[in-house]
């Protein structure tokens, strides 16, 4: 039986000192949420990628992406593995490829890739063909790459180096995400060529 003193709240069968209840319970619910998520808010801010970095060369200001990688085999070795690389890696490679010598033990050549832009609204617009010119040189149980001369291909060739000034009157925030582009692209490039450089492992052997 409900007290005297107790009114009820129209349309329903409890007291008001039940609604209450109710309603201090959400609240302690909603202020815990808010608490979880504050906490969690650290975890989603490491997890975002860091921006890879764009090598520039002090002394001439331009971009140029080297390594060299200690791989076992002879010189020639290499570069027959990288031949095969090339042949994986790019859809023409006989004419992309200005050089190939083996007795000194290098490969050059030229090829471009597309950087893109987004809309407000996602939609993906393609903001041009980057050229590059890269280069693997060969020596015994070593090689090195090199990727450089990357220029923004229009009627007149421009250097990407432009997009590294902030200061220029022209300056576009597309720029930062274009050189973070070539930066990924060098990246899965390089990535690709040390994967087919490891020589084959050895068979073993059918002995019955």
């Amino acid at each position: 039986m409900v007290s005297k003193n107790c009114k009820l709240n129209p349309g329903y069968n409890r007291p008001y000192k039940y609604d209450l209840r109710y309603f201090c319970n959400m609240k302690q619910m909603l202020k815990l949420k808010s608490i979880i998520l504050l906490l969690l808010l650290p975890l989603f801010a490491v997890a975002q990628p860091d921006k890879l970095e764009i090598p520039v060369e002090t002394e001439t200001g331009l971009i140029r992406f080297k390594e060299v990688v200690d791989e076992e085999g002879t010189k020639d070795e290499l570069f027959n593995r990288c031949v095969y690389w090339l042949n994986d890696f790019y859809k023409d490679p006989t004419r992309i490829t200005t050089i190939r010598d083996v007795p000194t033990g290098k490969i050059v050549g030229q090829h471009q890739f597309r950087v893109y832009y987004y809309l407000e609204d996602s939609i993906k617009k393609a903001g041009g063909m980057v050229k590059y010119t890269f280069a693997i040189e060969f020596k015994d149980n070593k090689y090195r790459y090199t990727i450089d001369k990357l220029l923004l291909k229009a009627q007149t060739n421009v250097p990407v180096e432009k997009w590294l000034n902030k200061d220029d009157p022209a300056y576009d925030t597309r720029w930062d995400d274009y050189l973070q582009q070539i930066a990924v692209y060098v990246q899965e490039w390089s990535s690709s060529l040390k994967e087919k450089m490891k020589p084959e492992p050895e068979k073993a052997k059918d002995d019955w």
